[in-house]
């Protein structure tokens, strides 16, 4: 019997296989709002055990890319809830990923009064698109105060009651690919001599407690986090005692109870390769369930799933080009080709007209 097409019980939420789709940024949220072409995007994928949205942002400072989606709003709520709706219609569950942007982000691509946030005042190297001027370098972020901590905190919060009134199983922290959890978790991003930075326990400290935030909020059984050791994405080098800081993070994550680690492994993309050692760490430490990536075909992930190296196996660029992914890798059929040139582009080209099969 199939393990990958099997069901599946994460927390209290029952899933109808053990695929899940990835979190993708997309970037067709006109005005930061979700669209009636990103309802129809998630309703063809709705075959999947677990969508889990594209990067959304928990507040206006939280943005960070053009035309990222929010549920910060009651237009934005609205917007989500008919997305969920065309999910649960394939009896797929969704989980909403909270993404806070930090220092990933440009003035051009914010609301009027929104700040660029961050822990310390560290610019990323590179450089931004913007829809107004293209391509623009990183700025210099805003330290962040207590107070602005303490109001971020809030806003993950608040984001996670949101995300359940809009009609979501649960929501997945972004503690991954350089954003704004993984900028206070890293010691190049977070060069505070405060409380919220210093050691692991310092630096991990607006993580625990914004994840014990959106617990408090809406339970431990609907939330997740991702996180991306060994990851390189958005300026974050490797750091000597990293896999110590990430042991007794899961450590950690665990005794709160979260319902899963999400770990990111780009390596199938041309990343830094994410060794073995730290997902066995993973495994070992953290209770809940493990969810892995990078680069997987239906053999890997069944061989994956029998030897018990995590409990679901994510896919991301395969699931954009083929939103009947979960049927073709049951039955073997071939594969449609992802065209990155329209990843991040704004119309349904690349991105609503992928063929499924007959």
């Amino acid at each position: 019997m199939s393990l990958l097409f099997s069901k599946y019980t994460l927390g209290t939420t029952q899933l109808q296989n053990r695929l899940v789709m990835a979190p993708l940024t997309r970037c067709r949220a006109i005005g930061n709002v979700p669209t009636p072409l990103m309802v129809e995007y998630y309703r063809q994928r709705n075959c999947a055990g677990l969508v889990i949205a594209e990067g959304t942002s928990p507040s206006a400072d939280g943005l960070g890319y053009a035309r990222m989606p929010g549920i910060y709003s009651e237009a934005q709520v609205a917007g989500w809830q008919k997305i969920t709706a065309a999910v649960h219609e394939g009896g797929a569950k969704m989980f909403v990923q909270l993404m806070h942007c930090g220092r990933i982000s440009h003035p051009l691509n914010l609301p009027k009064g929104a700040r660029i946030l961050a822990p310390s005042a560290v610019k990323a190297a590179g450089e931004m698109y913007t829809d107004a001027e293209g391509m623009k370098e990183t700025p210099v972020p805003e330290t962040m105060s207590l107070a602005d901590i303490k109001i971020t905190i809030a806003d993950f919060a608040a984001a996670a009651r949101n995300a359940i009134r809009a009609g979501f199983d649960g929501i997945e922290l972004h503690g991954a690919n350089g954003y704004l959890l993984e900028q206070f978790i890293r010691p190049n991003s977070n060069q505070r001599t405060d409380s919220y930075g210093g050691s692991i326990e310092g630096r991990a400290r607006f993580v625990l407690e914004t994840a014990q935030a959106v617990i408090d909020a809406i339970g431990k059984d609907k939330v997740g986090i991702r996180l991306s050791p060994y990851g390189a994405f958005n300026d974050m080098p490797f750091y000597e005692g990293m896999e110590a800081d990430y042991a007794w993070l899961a450590e950690r994550l665990s005794q709160l109870g979260l319902v899963y680690v999400h770990l990111v492994d780009h390596s199938s993309m041309g990343a830094p390769a994410v060794p073995d050692s730290i997902k066995q760490i993973l495994r070992a430490r953290f209770k809940g369930a493990l969810i892995l990536s990078g680069g997987y075909d239906a053999a890997r992930a069944e061989s994956d799933l029998a030897v018990k190296r995590c409990d679901l196996i994510a896919v991301g660029r395969a699931f954009i080009a083929n939103p009947d992914l979960p049927r073709r890798w049951q039955i073997g059929a071939p594969l449609n080709t992802p065209d990155a040139s329209t990843f991040y582009s704004a119309d349904a080209h690349g991105y609503t007209d992928y063929p499924a099969l007959g």
